[in-house]
């Protein structure tokens, strides 16, 4: 069985609609797909009709961000309760704060000579929330910098002109609304925050005390060692083990369902669900 429990849509920062998105699922044989769209449900309607036609099987996610010791991490919420009251009151809160962020940047950018910042971005995400890709890409149609990974590094990251620091929902809150609302609340690529691996044991310790249920062990482009780390890691914080390609949009480095596969001291956090 070929499981994803990571990947977006148009109805955040992904490229594919959530119907194209469940294509794409049943043409790379994806049995499994959770739809987790930043901070919002909104996709999961559609995809639910599309994953039915298609016979793949929808995981309804969420990826919300918060905060932990004043950075920002990611938890994945799966199996979720779409109509939950509480959980969609915090989503609600999630994209009132990226609209203020958005704006922000936007007048922070207009400083640096980059006018027309939002309304660029705005333009790019359509009814989704906006969010620094949308940001990124603009700037990139702008010529700020011939690459988007050159775009954060120079306007969109902490301390460079167009960065505005985030106000997400802390950790706790974030594990509670996913729980509360039926789901399994999953620390998203936990070796991708730019922390020494003293940190990254650190933020696994909070969020398992926290009440966190597992940790995402499988990721695209991984070294082989680091997914053994990241299973041991795993089992020592007694947290379960999910599979995600984080995937935003085709290429030849990320690809749904692609090598996603656990270390034998793992244990699946998907049993609980499917």
């Amino acid at each position: 069985m070929r499981i994803d429990l990571h990947s977006h849509s148009t109805a955040s920062d992904g490229q594919l609609t959530p119907a194209e998105l469940m294509a794409r699922a049943a043409e790379k044989e994806v049995d499994v797909l959770a739809l987790t769209d930043h901070d919002t449900l909104a996709g999961l309607e559609e995809a639910a009709l599309a994953a039915e036609a298609h016979g793949v099987r929808l995981i309804n996610g969420v990826e919300i961000s918060c905060l932990w010791e004043a950075l920002e991490v990611h938890v994945v919420g799966l199996n979720i309760e779409r109509h939950h009251p509480g959980l969609n009151g915090l989503l609600a809160e999630q994209q009132a704060r990226r609209e203020q962020r958005a704006r922000l940047m936007a007048e922070r950018l207009e400083k640096a000579r980059f006018p027309g910042a939002y309304e660029g971005a705005r333009a790019l995400a359509g009814d989704a929330p906006i969010t620094r890709t949308h940001m990124a890409k603009w700037l990139l149609s702008q010529g700020a910098a011939d690459s988007t990974p050159k775009i954060f590094k120079k306007f969109l990251s902490r301390g460079n002109t167009g960065y505005a620091p985030p106000n997400w929902c802390l950790l706790n809150e974030a594990i509670s609304a996913i729980q509360q609302a039926g789901g399994v609340a999953v620390l998203a690529h936990p070796t991708r925050y730019d922390l020494s691996n003293k940190w990254v044991r650190k933020m696994l310790t909070a969020f398992a005390e926290a009440g966190g249920d597992a940790m995402e062990v499988s990721m695209a482009q991984q070294s082989p060692q680091e997914r053994a780390t990241l299973g041991q890691w795993s089992k020592d914080h007694q947290l379960e083990a999910s599979v995600g390609s984080d995937f935003h949009y085709p290429s030849q480095w990320r690809e749904l369902g692609r090598q996603l596969w656990l270390p034998k001291e793992a244990t699946p956090v998907w049993t609980r669900f499917i």
